[in-house]
C-alpha cells in the first residue's frame, strides 16, 4: 500500500512539473528577405564546414536590430552575421528573437 501512495505522489508531481502544451504554438516571424552568407576565404582555404547559430532580435517592422552569436566556428561567424543583419521579416506588433541556423559547406 505504501508504494502504491509513493507511485501516485510521484506521478502526481510529474503531471504538475509537464508543461502545458499550447493548443496554437508559438511560430517563428517569415523571412520575407533572406541573405545568404558569403563563403569566407579563409574556410574555403581550410575546408571549413559546420553550423553558426545567432540569436536574432526583430523590430516590430520586421528589421533585424541584433545579430548575437550563440555557437558555431568563429571564422563562419563574422559572415553568418552580416548576412542575417540584412534579412527582413514580417512585421508584428511586438520585438521578438529568433536562434537562426545557418549551414556553411565546404566547396
Amino acid at each position: 500500500m505504501r508504494h502504491r501512495l509513493v507511485l501516485i505522489f510521484l506521478l502526481m508531481q510529474t503531471l504538475a512539473a509537464a508543461p502545458a502544451q499550447d493548443s496554437n504554438p508559438p511560430q517563428g516571424r517569415k523571412v520575407v528577405l533572406r541573405v545568404n552568407p558569403a563563403y569566407p576565404d579563409l574556410a574555403r582555404r581550410m575546408h571549413l564546414a559546420g553550423v553558426v547559430k545567432v540569436q536574432v532580435t526583430i523590430a516590430p517592422d520586421g528589421s533585424v536590430r541584433l545579430v548575437s552569436p550563440v555557437g558555431g566556428n568563429p571564422v563562419l561567424l563574422k559572415a553568418a552575421q552580416e548576412a542575417v543583419s540584412r534579412w527582413k521579416y514580417t512585421p508584428a506588433p511586438e520585438e521578438t528573437r529568433e536562434v537562426v541556423e545557418l549551414r556553411f559547406d565546404a566547396r
